[in-house]
């Protein structure tokens, strides 16, 4: 970790942001378009999990990874950052409402269950409907039958931990470590976690940031990156898991390559 105060700190830091941005923009402009758009033409369950399979271990790789190294060298500017965004009026009035610890856990408890009945109750609702209302061109990460069910969970979990881990905690932390600014660091993160969509399209896009905006308040009013990890993975698993079995019914569907006609073709989440 390096130390917060030595006057060459922010210049190393802002090398380690140059970097991971361009690493980032190197995915979403080139590698992930193109890899994206070459899975969509696959027909075969084989070469579909082959990509699956590829895509996380890289995102644990280069993602994950990433976040571990970057995490390494701005640990320390955290608690900082988190002290500078609770002086911002709407934190601190939430703090406020949050020193009375039953509700505290009634509020908690309260989103709790309102997230997971609105995740699995539209779910359940569009169940008899050959379309799901869905945001950005991802259809065709769905799950098309049994065998490719358990890519959907791992990459669900995955992307609830490496992406939070690098977009809600590391990335803002070595931003700040550079600006000395939350509300630069926050901006600056929630921008690149929606550009990194950009394989889905321009709805992808919007509604990445969007749900980042959401996952990124989670995490600054509890100060607790476990709350947008576990929120994260169980929003994907409604995409990845819970459309394709409630509405598609494809863990029935055992066959490699199944007919058009057993599988409906999903929209796009």
């Amino acid at each position: 970790m390096l130390p917060v105060d030595a006057l060459a700190t922010p210049w190393v830091l802002g090398v380690v942001l140059v970097a991971l941005l361009g690493l980032l923009v190197w995915r979403a402009g080139t590698k992930d378009r193109r890899e994206y758009q070459r899975f969509k033409r696959y027909h075969s369950t084989v070469r579909r999990q082959a990509m699956f399979r590829k895509w996380v271990l890289e995102s644990l790789g280069w993602f994950g990874g990433s976040a571990l190294v970057v995490l390494l060298f701005v640990w320390g500017f955290v608690p900082r950052m988190l002290a500078q965004v609770d002086e911002w009026p709407p934190v601190a009035g939430f703090r406020g409402l949050l020193a009375d610890s039953g509700l505290a856990s009634g509020l908690l408890i309260g989103a709790g269950v309102g997230l997971l009945v609105g995740i699995v109750g539209t779910v359940f609702l569009g169940r008899n409907e050959k379309q799901v209302p869905t945001i950005g061109d991802i259809h065709a990460l769905l799950p098309r039958n049994r065998a490719e069910l358990k890519f959907g969970w791992a990459l669900s979990v995955n992307a609830g931990v490496v992406e939070e881990l690098l977009f809600r905690l590391a990335m803002p932390a070595l931003i700040f470590g550079v600006f000395g600014n939350a509300l630069l660091a926050v901006a600056v993160s929630l921008v690149v976690f929606g550009l990194l969509h950009a394989y889905q399209g321009v709805w992808g896009i919007v509604g990445s940031f969007l749900i980042g905006v959401v996952l990124m308040a989670l995490f600054l009013l509890t100060g607790n990156i476990v709350w947008p990890i576990i929120a994260h993975a169980v929003f994907d698993l409604r995409s990845l898991v819970l459309i394709p079995v409630v509405v598609y019914k494809v863990h029935r569907v055992t066959d490699a390559a199944p007919p058009a006609s057993e599988v409906p073709s999903p929209p796009t989440p």
